[in-house]
Order: C-alpha cells, then structure tokens, then sequence
C-alpha cells in the first residue's frame, strides 16, 4: 500500500493570519494550535514589523515547533500561519508553508489550502518563460504568477491570477505591510475574517478565532479578494463567476465540531445527519456506539431520535503519538488496536449499531468488526452518516484515486460482507443535503456523484478515475 493511502481521509490544511496585533505572532501560534487538525505534517509562521520579515517553519506538530522563546524572538503587527498536510507536493520541509519569495525588491509569502487542477500546465508555461521554482508545491505557481503582474498593484495582479487558477483555493498573501485574503470563485474551502479589538484576523475555521476570542465578522465570499492594510479591509471582485462549490465533506469530516462551516454550525450538522440516520433506517439493537472521534456526533443524534441508549463501547487512547515503535508479526494490527480498545464486558453478548462518518478504504473498520467479534458481541450493525465515497476528489482531499476507494469497486452488501457485519447502510444524499440546509446545487458532492464542478485535465483525471495509482 502507497504510504499515503490511508483508511482515513487526510486533513487538508490550516490558515491563520493577523493584521494590525502587537503580539501577531503570539496569536497566530494559538490560532494554529486551534487549526492542527487540519494539518499535522509541518507548520511555519511568517511575521512582519512593516519593513522586516522574520520567519520559523518545521516538520511536525505546532507546539514541538514553536517554543516561547521562538515566538518572543518573532516581532511584528503582521503575521501569516499554516498548518500543513500535503495534497500536492512531496511532505518535505521544503514543501512547508507559508512559502516566501522575494521579488523586485519586495517580499510575498503564501498559505494555501486547496488544490489547483491545473497547476502543472501552469508550471510548465511559467518555466518555458524563465520562473525557477524552489518546491513542487501548487501554491508556488500562484506566487509566480501574482509576481508577474505586480507592476499593475497587488490587487490587479491578484485577478489576474484568479483568472488563470482552476481549483480550489482558500488563501493569504502577505507581503511587508500587507494581507490579502482569496477565495475561489467556487468556494470549496472556508475561510473567515474577524475581528480583535482594532486588529483584522483571517482563519479557516471560526474555532481559531474563539480561541484567540477574536469576534467573527463574516466568510470570504466566493470569490473575493480582501486587502488588509493600514487603511483598513476593502473588498475587491475579481469578476470571475461560478456556482458555489462548497465542499460538504468540510461539514461532515474536516471541520472542528465547534466551528461554524458555511454558515452552518458543524456539531449540530452532525447530530442532523444523525437523526436522518435513524429516520432512514430505524434498527432494533442493544444499544448506539460510535468508533471516536469520528461518528461521536452522528451517534448523539440517532440516540436521541431513535430513544436507543448510547453507549462508549470502545475507548481512544488519547496519548498515542504519530510514531511508535513497531509490533512484533506476532501483535498485527497493532496500529489499529492501540488507538482503541472495546469494553468487553458491555459489548458481550449484546445488538450494537455503530455510526461512522465515512468508509473510505474499509481495513481499519474490517479489523475493528473482527475485533468485537472476537470478545462475543452479538450483532453487529453500521451505519455511515454520508453516502459512500466512489470519486476520487481533486480539490484537496488525499482520496485522488478510485483504487483507494471500497465503494467504488464494491455494492453495499459486498461492503457489508468484506467487513464482517450484521448490516450496512448508508445516509443518503437527499438527506446529507438535507442536513445541512444549503441549497444542492452550491454544495460539492462530487466524491459522492461524480458530477465535477471544474473541468479536470483529462488525460490526469482519466489516469486517476481507473487506476489506483
């Protein structure tokens, strides 16, 4: 298996960014601490006084990154951060953002999250004219281009950018004594902008701001361009028009629980979906348990429609680090046992209906089904609270291929089957739509449905739809 095939989805990444705070640094540490969900392969923090850049970026988690002393050393009233997990792009510390370049004496930093559909014909037009590229990252190719057209203002070469990037893209520009705040004309990725006393905070999630108790305003529009300077925030259109994309697996997935998500609150999205579950299929079992974290909300929600008792059945082990030393062939699966171990004596003999979130590849939930079976549970019944995944996504979610997917190769009985259980179903679309009270039509549901709301290149999707590599 590829490394980064993994059961789980992967997070995507986190943005953070600052105009206008004495302690811009101090905040942007404590903003991506709030953010490390969305990214936990590296982290960086780009700082500026108005003249000076200053900047610190490492593998790994952004507390091991970030020391005090780190922070003290980082002046400055402007700061950009990033919490990174690669979707395009090798995890190399090269690769970690912000990502900074300096041109026509002038300083550019960027964070990203998303992914451009059309970045390597992008690269290789900008390299037939000359650019020289430092990473393989995507979002290089937005700084080249905005570079290029600088001469028109930062604003100017700003549209001109957006209207040659196809994909998704929440972003920030910082430069000396600047912010820019961009998001696709789709839509896919959040992004929001609040506000700190006298100072303008932008971050993906509303979860960033409570920590730094900064006051959420509003999203980015589709898009939009927000200067952020000493003049305050303006809006700028770029004229370019689209339907909202907004990708509903922010909704049901990569968003913290206590974040607000387009406009909808993501914990009570979640018990909605789980309320649809028991609508949908009402089950006659034991009791309701989740897999945590995962399904722990959707399982709320079923709970208390269904009147069906909830139950903790299996227990996380919250101090499991990213690595570990490795079992002996003797302890296989140790990876998925160490981070939960069921209650014996409740799930013995007993009717149990587990909620999950999503199946992607089906291993880990394979293993977790023997395991249950193993200790004398009854009955075994799933439910997943979206419907299965059969399309890969390009814009940024790490599921790029149909060979990661089960339910692209399998009906939901030979899921049910493969996996060992009593019965599987899944939430339908009509009602994942239903659950999150946003119009079908401005929501992404093409991992769902197939139906791409921007064009892929087709000899890359072609490769990516039928074959899993």
């Amino acid at each position: 298996m590829h490394p980064r095939f993994t059961e789980r989805p992967r997070e995507e990444c986190g943005i953070f960014a600052v105009y206008g705070h004495p302690e811009a640094a101090k905040l942007t540490y404590f903003g991506l601490y709030a953010l490390q969900h969305r990214g936990q392969e590296s982290a960086g923090i780009v700082v500026s006084d108005g003249h000076q850049v200053v900047e610190h970026k490492a593998m790994g988690l952004v507390p091991d990154i970030f020391t005090e002393q780190i922070i003290e050393r980082m002046k400055g009233h402007i700061a950009l951060g990033h919490v990174r997990y690669s979707t395009t792009g090798s995890s190399l510390l090269v690769n970690a953002q912000p990502f900074r370049i300096q041109y026509s004496g002038k300083t550019f930093a960027i964070a990203h999250n998303g992914n451009l559909v059309n970045a390597k014909q992008l690269r290789a037009a900008l390299e037939n004219q000359g650019s020289i590229f430092q990473t393989t990252m995507d979002s290089e190719v937005v700084l080249h281009l905005t570079a290029k057209c600088i001469k028109q203002g930062l604003e100017q070469a700003m549209i001109s950018t957006m209207a040659q990037v196809k994909g998704a893209y929440s972003l920030v520009v910082m430069t000396e004594d600047a912010l820019l705040a961009v998001r696709d004309p789709n839509g896919f990725r959040p992004l929001c902008v609040g506000k700190l006393n006298g100072s303008i905070v932008v971050a993906s999630e509303t979860c960033a701001l409570d920590l730094v108790e900064a006051e959420y305003l509003r999203d980015v529009e589709p898009g939009e361009i927000l200067l952020i300077n000493h003049n305050g925030m303006r809006s700028i259109r770029s004229g370019l028009e689209s339907r909202k994309s907004q990708c509903i697996f922010e909704l049901i997935y990569f968003a913290r629980p206590d974040s607000d998500v387009y406009g909808q609150n993501v914990y009570l999205f979640r018990k909605r979906q789980g309320e649809l579950l028991a609508e949908q299929y009402p089950l006659d079992v034991d009791f309701v348990m989740p897999f945590p974290d995962s399904g722990n909300y959707a399982a709320i929600g079923y709970t208390q429609a269904s009147g069906i008792p909830f139950e903790m059945g299996v227990i996380r082990n919250h101090y499991v680090g990213r690595t570990f030393i490795q079992p002996s062939q003797s302890m296989r699966d140790f990876g998925v046992k160490v981070k939960l171990n069921p209650v014996k004596k409740l799930l013995s003999g007993k009717r149990v209906l587990i909620i999950e979130d999503s199946i992607i590849r089906g291993t880990t939930a394979r293993t977790r089904v023997k395991t249950l079976r193993k200790i004398g549970t009854k009955e075994i019944h799933m439910l997943v609270s979206c419907p299965p995944h059969k399309f890969p996504c390009f814009y940024g979610i790490d599921f790029s291929t149909r060979g990661e997917l089960i339910a692209a190769h399998k009906s939901v009985e030979e899921i049910r089957e493969f996996l060992g259980l009593d019965s599987l179903g899944y939430l339908s679309i009509e009602n994942l739509v239903h659950a999150t009270e946003i119009p079908r039509q401005e929501l992404c549901l093409a991992c769902f449905d197939g139906n791409y709301p921007v064009a892929i290149d087709q000899p890359f999707s072609k490769f990516c739809l039928e074959t899993g590599a």
